[in-house]
């Protein structure tokens, strides 16, 4: 099994990383570790194995980022949509983009859900060919510097329990196979328990027209992140623009008793269900969620504003990814 490792290693070290960074839930860190530690040994060139790791993200990152420049908010939302993690669009708004600009490319592949997120992020941003290129390359190499540097470093005790895999033969295999299964099925049952959890009443695009029609004035809240305004300047008219994470600040002038409509982008409305469930447990009596959220509002050709393209975030200012 070590043979096996060692002559076909820098090409599994490759692939792993190649479809991890895709979005396949096939975690490459342990891949790097042990590959840092067949390095030590001398089994593995270190310098080749630092290669295929950056070479791998550079192919990954580079498709996920043309995607981001040439559909924009559309490849975000697909990547919510197959996410293991559906609220992987939310933690967007966790991370403060107009701050990190491009940047983020050295911190996203050690933030669970950022890897994929953040290149098609920043290619739909404008930020430049060149520029990702470097930042990528840098937050790769940090990246596979740290996974198998502690390889290398703990070299021994790694060829210990990989001596010892090699003498479980086809058993030891089946434990690293089935150790994948449970790490899929517990990000799946983790997807489905946010979900349920966030079972509530809806109100339909039609119901808030009439409403809207009627004269009951909701108050509409679009909660999706300043990096999603960025991308997406759609907006229901009237809407107030609240971060998910300030959203009970942005109304504490609002009357408990007000009818307030939540709509973000996000599948299944995730944003707009917790910012719901936030604003009933602090006092909110009539709180839906939109069903469908912006994206249904605008299919049923209902009116559509525009935020300004220097108006798209609240907080700290606008990100230009141009520069």
């Amino acid at each position: 099994m070590i043979a096996l490792i060692a002559q076909y290693g820098l090409l599994l070290v490759f692939f792993n990383v190649l479809v991890e960074q895709a979005g396949v839930p096939v975690p490459a860190v342990p891949t790097m570790v042990v590959a840092g530690a067949l390095s030590a040994s001398g089994k593995l060139p270190l310098a080749g194995v630092m290669l295929a790791v950056v070479l791998a993200c550079l192919l990954s990152d580079l498709v996920w980022y043309w995607a981001g420049r040439r559909f924009g908010a559309g490849v975000m939302r697909t990547i919510c949509r197959i996410s293991l993690s559906p609220d992987s669009c939310v933690k967007q708004s966790e991370l403060r983009f107009q701050r990190w600009r491009g940047r983020i490319l050295l911190i996203a592949k050690f933030v669970p859900g950022l890897s994929t997120v953040a290149p098609p992020l920043v290619g739909a941003m404008g930020l430049r060919t060149t520029t990702f290129v470097l930042l990528d390359t840098l937050g790769s190499l940090l990246w596979a510097g740290v996974a198998v540097g502690l390889g290398y470093v703990f070299a021994a005790q790694i060829d210990d329990l990989l001596a010892d895999l090699a003498s479980a033969g086809t058993l030891a295999l089946e434990l690293l196979l089935a150790l994948l299964v449970l790490y899929i099925a517990a990000k799946w049952w983790q997807r489905r328990r946010l979900l349920v959890a966030l079972r509530m009443a809806r109100i339909t695009v039609d119901e808030l027209s009439e409403s809207i029609a009627d004269g009951q004035n909701p108050v509409v809240v679009d909660v999706r992140s300043q990096a999603a305004r960025l991308l997406d300047t759609r907006i229901i008219p009237g809407a107030l623009l609240a971060d998910l994470d300030g959203v009970d600040q942005a109304l504490q002038d609002i009357s408990r008793d007000r009818e307030l409509v939540i709509y973000c982008s996000c599948p299944n409305e995730v944003s707009a269900a917790k910012a719901a469930k936030l604003l009933m447990a602090i006092g909110y009596r009539n709180v839906r969620p939109l069903l469908g959220g912006l994206d249904a509002w605008d299919a049923a050709g209902y009116v559509i504003d525009r935020l300004p393209s220097d108006a798209g975030a609240s907080g700290d200012g606008p990100l230009h990814m141009t520069a």
